[in-house]
């Protein structure tokens, strides 16, 4: 049924949303929407423009008018002025615009996940590389071909595809990538659903076919973000308010609360690394160098998995992903056959120095879960080495990292070095100053806030360590953009970086 103004205004009357609505005629109310838009560079004709925000200026509503909006949502603070700028306009004035905007649009999209097979990931640690194993079981060999990914690392939805900068994206931006893919032809759209997307009406709406739930700790507890780890928590638990089929995962932390609420769903398959009282389940982990195997278990087959990455967590995560294609109907073959060409962009990524001295990993472990699962398994797989941690913490957010990363990195390696690592609006020193306050007394650290310079010096350390080195780029993954005041900066990818250091640094290779 084509969707019409009138029927956006029913919806937000039926929430008790709407205030009031503004030159709303008899034929504005007919009009067809077929999209919304909170950013005027995406706007299109035909689409309803939502003005939000502590930046929004009133040329962003004249820009989306420009490029054929017929209509536009705000909140009342914001009502004369833009009247007053775009007089006649039809405008719907709401109570609570972010709301609003959370129940708009899917109808002005047209609900386009009904097209689609929804796989939705939520977790502290683990999303992305789910995420990618997903990808390259679904995709085979023909990357792009039937599945879209929205994510903190890239978006892609058959016609955008970009680095991102929200792990789950506003709800207009969220639901055209979901118009894009289910027009473009994509089966499947893997998700990153986040505790903010949750809690703050992005996915609103939104019919989540699979709904996994990998593990929760203790992150984005600020007044900021989430006042504390029950409003986190429960953030994330709202992923099975929409799902169809739950994955959950036994291993993890508050499991029988997990499992609790995942019995809302239609479906629930459970995966674990320690039991087989499991659905899916491993036996027979092996660790090699830069590798891990194991024997899987299904309700439909049993095989050896075998993933080029490094780090005994990840076979928490592949398990998860072999319970998602569990629910999906994916064949045996296929899933064996892909795990092996799993490749995550900066997930675990494996760098040598010619001479086999130095070994890095580049990493997005960023919070405290991601430090424990990480660091617990470099020691594991590489005994005896020297071990730095090159790593910083955002800015404007998650101020509780500030405190435990140091402490958590302190109690595997030999040096820190603390950095810059996206620090919008706050001072990069100050935040490395926070985060040496915390470093327990006699542990060896650096703070260098110009990253490259503090990637150059670990190199320069472990060379002159006097034995194996490992040194772990953490938190940035291969992103080539620093988040710096409301910009976003270009920056060099830490595998780059890292490369070059080694050309200055290594013994007879300058």
């Amino acid at each position: 049924m084509e969707t019409t103004l009138s029927h956006v205004i029913d919806v937000l009357d039926a929430e008790k949303l709407l205030v009031r609505t503004v030159s709303c005629t008899h034929d504005a109310l007919a009009a067809p929407i077929t999209g919304a838009d909170c950013d005027s560079r995406a706007a299109a004709a035909s689409h309803l423009f939502i003005c939000k925000g502590r930046a929004f200026r009133a040329e962003f509503l004249e820009t989306a008018l420009e490029k054929g909006c017929i209509a536009y949502l705000c909140g009342a603070d914001l009502a004369d002025e833009l009247a007053a700028r775009a007089p006649g306009t039809p405008s719907l004035i709401v109570s609570d615009v972010r709301r609003a905007m959370g129940m708009v649009s899917p109808i002005c999209w047209g609900h386009p996940d009904r097209r689609l097979n929804v796989l939705g990931i939520t977790g502290t640690k683990g999303k992305s590389t789910v995420a990618y194993m997903l990808r390259s079981i679904l995709d085979g060999d023909e990357a792009y071909e039937h599945a879209g990914i929205m994510g903190s690392i890239e978006t892609f939805d058959g016609v955008e595809g970009f680095e991102s900068r929200n792990t789950t994206p506003e709800a207009p931006d969220l639901w055209r990538h979901l118009a894009n893919a289910a027009d473009s032809g994509l089966d499947h759209m893997i998700m990153e659903v986040s505790s903010q997307g949750l809690k703050y009406g992005r996915v609103v709406g939104l019919g989540i076919d699979v709904g996994c739930f990998l593990n929760i700790g203790r992150d984005h507890i600020s007044a900021i973000e989430h006042p504390d780890f029950g409003d986190y928590f429960e953030s994330k638990l709202r992923i099975f308010d929409q799902t169809r089929t739950a994955v959950v995962n036994l291993d993890c932390d508050h499991a029988g609360i997990i499992l609790d609420r995942a019995r809302r769903c239609e479906r629930v398959l459970t995966f674990s690394a320690k039991s087989d009282t499991a659905d899916i389940w491993a036996s027979d982990i092996i660790h090699e160098f830069g590798l891990v195997g194991f024997m899987a278990h299904t309700p439909s087959w049993e095989g050896r998995v075998t993933i080029p990455m490094p780090g005994l967590f990840n076979i928490e995560n592949a398990l998860a992903a072999i319970a998602i294609c569990e629910a999906v109907g994916i064949a045996r073959e296929r899933i064996i056959e892909r795990f092996f060409y799993v490749r995550v962009p900066g997930r675990m990524e494996l760098l040598f120095t010619p001479d086999r001295r130095i070994t890095a990993i580049v990493d997005y472990a960023h919070n405290k879960l991601s430090y424990q699962r990480f660091f617990s398994s470099m020691k594991e797989e590489f005994p005896g080495f020297w071990i730095a941690a090159v790593f910083g913490c955002p800015g404007d957010k998650a101020l509780e990292r500030r405190v435990e990363l140091p402490q958590e990195a302190a109690t595997w390696c030999d040096l820190l070095v603390y950095t810059e690592e996206d620090p919008a609006h706050e001072d990069v020193a100050d935040i490395c100053a926070e985060m040496a306050a915390n470093t327990p007394e006699g542990v060896d650290y650096e703070i260098i806030p110009d990253r490259e310079e503090a990637i150059g010096r670990a190199v320069e350390l472990a060379y002159a360590c006097g034995r194996p080195a490992l040194v772990c780029l953490l938190a940035k993954g291969d992103e080539t953009r620093q988040h710096e005041g409301d910009l976003f900066v270009p920056s060099r990818a830490d595998g780059d970086i890292f490369n070059d250091a080694v050309r200055t640094y290594g013994p007879g290779l300058a």
